[in-house]
């Protein structure tokens, strides 16, 4: 079922597009205003879906690559990263036997834990998120933004962001940038050992986020990895701030006295992550925001929500995937930033931008993470020597 004719922006609300004319009510009268050129978005309303054909797939989505569906992607990361190996990076991950062993009689002790970050729910999550493909609409020269998601199976897309000032007056004549995500491509573009690469990019920046290793732990502080799923002073209350942006609860309100402060293997933190994933998951960007515990009880949710964050360009930043697979071009204001070298140390900027211009120094977070990073790539046989693993010499996108 199509949408009816657009409401622009809240601060326009009068006003409506129709066929490329943009139509102002005034009193008693109507007064036509042409535009020279027009851009429409979807046609669909926030929230609606409908089914498509296979020439509206191709046409629309740039078709479904059998390449990339789920059980091809499941079997990109079994080749990769075998769940013996994985088991053996993370020993310590929070559920297993030897987080049992540790953890018994500490404040944080569950006797019903689950093996939250288990293999199988790595696998669970790359088989959901491999089934979706998203695209990410942005009005040149600004942040306007509509996402649509796919969904291969069901052949079904649906509306499941758009900024509110996307089909304003002004905006209605800006260009429109468009990017398609395959979620189905994470582990399957480029050469073996650039996703021999992206896997252990992507596992080292978790064992980071995740960690509870110290340098004289047990066995290593690189054996702790996956330890936590959630942000420990969140968890406890001695950080008790509601990680609600003013500026995006609009679009994503928060849910009163629910907190959205870092869970799962990404550390998934604010409402407007909470709620750009929650669509992306469960097409109803409701439920995370409503329930944001699930994701640091659902250990393939949790992972799901790192996947897509690791896939999910958010402009100026491009994805991580991206640049571990050298789809991504540096443009000028980017090399002006130091950021023009492709590989896992811009990898960590597109996550986290107040790790700037570190290097591997004592305390730092850049330290541990490019740790890990050659901790598992040389599990994987990779030769990340001639790699740039910190961040010195760059700033923020």
């Amino acid at each position: 079922m199509l949408a009816s004719p657009l409401t622009v922006a809240a601060a326009d609300s009068n006003s409506k597009v129709v066929s490329g004319q943009i139509i102002l009510k005034s009193e008693g009268s109507q007064i036509v205003t042409n535009i020279v050129s027009a851009y429409p978005g979807s046609d669909l309303a926030l929230g609606e879906n409908r089914y498509l054909t296979k020439t509206q797939i191709e046409e629309k989505w740039d078709g479904i690559d059998p390449e990339y569906k789920p059980d091809q992607a499941v079997n990109a990361v079994k080749e990769v990263l075998p769940q013996k190996e994985y088991e053996a990076l993370f020993p310590n991950r929070l559920g297993s036997p030897e987080w049992y062993k540790v953890a018994k009689g500490k404040e944080y002790f569950k006797a019903d834990q689950s093996d939250y970050f288990s293999y199988d729910n790595l696998i669970a999550a790359v088989t959901e998120v491999s089934n979706i493909k998203l695209k990410i609409s942005t009005r040149k020269g600004g942040k306007a933004q509509e996402i649509q998601r796919f969904d291969k199976d069901a052949k079904i897309e649906t509306l499941i962001s758009r900024s509110s000032d996307f089909n304003s007056a002004e905006n209605m004549k800006k260009e429109i940038d468009t990017v398609i995500v395959d979620c189905g491509t994470f582990l399957k573009e480029g050469f073996k050992k650039d996703r021999k690469r992206e896997l252990a990019a992507f596992l080292a920046n978790l064992a980071h986020e995740t960690g509870g290793g110290w340098p004289a732990a047990p066995g290593g502080e690189l054996k702790w990895g996956l330890f936590w799923n959630e942000n420990i002073a969140g968890r406890t209350g001695v950080n008790k701030d509601a990680f609600v942006d003013p500026a995006s609860s609009e679009l994503y309100p928060g849910v009163k006295d629910k907190r959205y402060y870092g869970r799962g293997p990404i550390m998934l933190s604010w409402n407007f992550n909470y709620g750009l994933f929650s669509s992306i998951i469960y097409g109803d960007k409701s439920v995370l925001l409503s329930k944001p515990e699930i994701v640091s009880a659902d250990g393939k949710v949790g992972f799901m929500t790192a996947i897509l964050f690791w896939m999910t360009p958010q402009a100026p930043k491009p994805s991580a995937h991206d640049v571990i697979v050298n789809r991504w071009k540096p443009s000028k204001e980017d090399v002006a930033k130091g950021l023009s070298q492709p590989g896992f140390g811009i990898s960590i900027m597109v996550l986290n931008g107040l790790e700037a211009n570190q290097g591997e120094t004592e305390g730092s977070g850049v330290k541990r993470r490019a740790g890990h990073y050659r901790d598992i790539a040389s599990r994987m046989g990779l030769d990340i020597s001639t790699e740039k693993v910190d961040t010195l010499g760059m700033k923020p996108f």
